[in-house]
């Protein structure tokens, strides 16, 4: 069970996040791009990722969804914008740790920061794909896998 502060402070960043989404826009210079989609609830997104030498220089996102899927991808390109892909696999797994609602799984609240605010998403079960949508994509754009990513594999 979450603390009435910290739901308070999820539902703030999420509806910000949502409404003015960070890094929303086609990047140019993107060598990996990555399609995710969430056919329980519509979501889709479009990943555009510039690595250079083991880093992600550079990401942006586009496409429409619910306020956390939105939210969660916005939020994941400011937070690995700069970040090695090693750095960025291990969010990747941390933020997946913390979303799997398991009671014996501990995350690493310092290692995902404002990330953590998603914690909650693990009382609603169906909200889970949502948040995970955008990190999932991310991991195949890194892994130039080609495929698109669904929820409903």
């Amino acid at each position: 069970m979450i603390s009435s502060e910290l739901r308070e402070l999820y539902q703030e960043l999420i509806l910000e996040h949502s409404k003015k989404p960070r890094n929303f826009r086609v990047l140019e210079g993107a060598n990996h791009t990555a399609e995710g989609f969430n056919p329980l609830c519509g979501d889709k997104i479009k990943l555009y990722l510039e690595i250079e030498d083991g880093r992600v220089k550079d990401i942006g996102f586009q496409g429409s969804g619910c306020a956390i899927s939105k939210a969660s991808a916005s939020m994941m390109t400011a937070s690995v914008k700069g970040k090695s892909v090693s750095e960025t696999q291990t969010l990747f797994s941390e933020f997946h740790k913390m979303l799997s609602g398991k009671e014996s799984t501990e995350f690493d609240e310092t290692k995902l920061g404002k990330l953590s605010v998603f914690s909650g998403v693990s009382e609603f079960p169906v909200r889970v794909k949502c948040a995970t949508l955008a990190w999932h994509t991310l991991k195949a754009g890194m892994e130039s896998s080609g495929k698109t990513v669904t929820t409903e594999a």
